[in-house]
């Protein structure tokens, strides 16, 4: 089984990108399904609506995972009660809309992509390590394949989770950081990790928002309304793939930059 991850999809920048590239990085890397966070889709980068989600299942997107800002478009709280093709951290209050995990037919399998948040620097959620033993033990009983998006800020967290499943899941990526990390790799057990993907969005801003607001905060402390950069665009993402037995063989960063 052959996993294209598309890292955090940043407003109209990232959709933009994602449709101009994504045709040409399937000719490299020939993918048996396209996953994305996309959880800045909107845009002003905070959240997701019914229609942004459309476009990115027109570009090519089969599945959608979510994180901090799921919340942040009200008009979505229905669609992710309804669309079986996104997911939002599974840690969430049990009464929240929306599902934590869920299957995509692949081939002759199945794969299961499931969604946590992390808490260290996020915010009060149930712990991401007791919601992911419970995620495992339900969709083991279904299928061997199954990729986690932990989607939390600091690396240690990000790490410990990518340890903590090690053998146990397929894949264990990270996103929210919109920093592509260097430290790919396949882990005891044959699972597949990353630290953070990255971003897929405005190239020169910080972290996807226009510099000299950021900056500004930093130098004043005082609150700015966030917007996005323009200019230059990346595309990050990684590619997986996994034996017939959901195990991981490897794992391969890709960043393009576009102007």
């Amino acid at each position: 089984m052959r996993i294209l991850f598309i890292g955090d999809i940043t407003g109209a920048a990232g959709i933009s990108i994602l449709r101009a590239q994504l045709p040409r990085i399937l000719e490299d890397y020939p993918a048996d399904v396209v996953i994305a966070n996309a959880e800045n889709a909107a845009p002003n980068g905070r959240g997701i609506t019914p229609k942004i989600a459309e476009q990115l299942y027109d570009i090519g997107v089969e599945i959608l995972t979510m994180g901090n800002h799921t919340w942040d478009q009200r008009e979505a709280y229905q669609w992710l009660a309804d669309d079986m093709r996104v997911v939002r951290p599974a840690n969430f209050h049990v009464d929240a809309p929306g599902r934590g995990y869920t299957f995509c037919k692949v081939g002759k399998s199945e794969l299961a992509i499931g969604n946590l948040i992390g808490r260290t620097y996020m915010g009060l959620y149930a712990c991401p390590f007791e919601a992911a033993d419970r995620m495992l033990s339900e969709v083991k009983e279904r299928t061997p394949f199954c990729l986690i998006d932990f989607h939390a800020e600091v690396t240690s967290e990000k790490l410990a989770m990518g340890w903590y499943l090690a053998g146990r899941a397929s894949v264990v990526v990270s996103t929210h950081t919109h920093v592509q990390t260097a430290d790919e790799r396949i882990l005891p057990g044959k699972t597949a990790f990353i630290s953070d993907v990255g971003m897929t969005g405005p190239r020169d801003g910080i972290l996807g928002v226009k510099r000299d607001l950021i900056i500004k905060r930093f130098i004043d402390q005082m609150p700015v309304r966030f917007e996005l950069a323009e200019g230059a665009k990346q595309l990050s993402a990684v590619y997986v793939v996994l034996a017939d037995d959901g195990r991981a063989q490897s794992i391969e960063r890709i960043l393009i930059v576009s102007d």
